[in-house]
């Protein structure tokens, strides 16, 4: 396994592969997304087009099997300003680690430790102060929740996050099943760097 930063033609190469992640991990609890291919690599390009972003991507030999990205929140401030009022936070200061995806089977081998180690050294870089990201807030008596499913919060908690009291943002995707887009609330957390 290897894990590292993505930038220009790695990155360019990685891209198809990046959304191809994102589609299959996200349609497993608690996202439910119902994502395309289209939609994907406009999404995903913004980060390619950012010279403040950052991918990074889990390799098993050639294989992408996980990625994460990051990137400043003020790059996302149409989507996510308005919950960061009233927290004393200026956006400049804020890291937003975006995402991760990762395929089930690589779980639990330290990756996500990874993911976090380079987004929050990138954050470092950028003379970033906070590090944030975002959990969808999902009902536990949603039916397609699956019994076995175990939250992340222990591990986010080891790494210093905590949920952000009231902050929370608002977007929309289809769900699984769903033919139009419903919006979803979403929980910050974050910590200082």
């Amino acid at each position: 396994m290897e894990v590292r930063r993505l930038t220009g033609e790695a990155l360019d190469a990685a891209l198809d592969d990046v959304a191809r992640l994102r589609i299959a991990v996200f349609r497993d609890w608690p996202y439910i997304y119902d994502g395309s291919l289209e939609y994907e690599r406009r999404y995903i390009q913004s980060y390619r087009e950012s010279d403040a972003a950052v991918v990074v991507g889990a390799f098993d030999g050639a294989t992408l099997v996980g990625a994460a990205t990051g990137t400043p929140l003020e790059d996302h401030a149409g989507d996510f300003a308005a919950p960061f009022a009233g927290t004393g936070l200026k956006l400049q200061d804020v890291f937003y680690c975006a995402e991760s995806v990762l395929l089930p089977d690589y779980r639990g081998q330290g990756l996500g430790h990874a993911f976090f180690d380079h987004r929050e050294a990138h954050a470092r870089e950028l003379g970033r102060s906070h590090s944030v990201f975002c959990s969808v807030i999902r009902p536990d008596d949603h039916p397609l929740r699956p019994a076995e499913y175990r939250l992340l919060d222990g591990f986010w908690r080891k790494r210093g996050y905590a949920p952000m009291e009231g902050v929370i943002a608002r977007f929309k995707w289809t769900d699984l099943g769903e033919d139009e887009q419903t919006e979803k609330a979403l929980q910050f957390w974050g910590r200082k760097l």
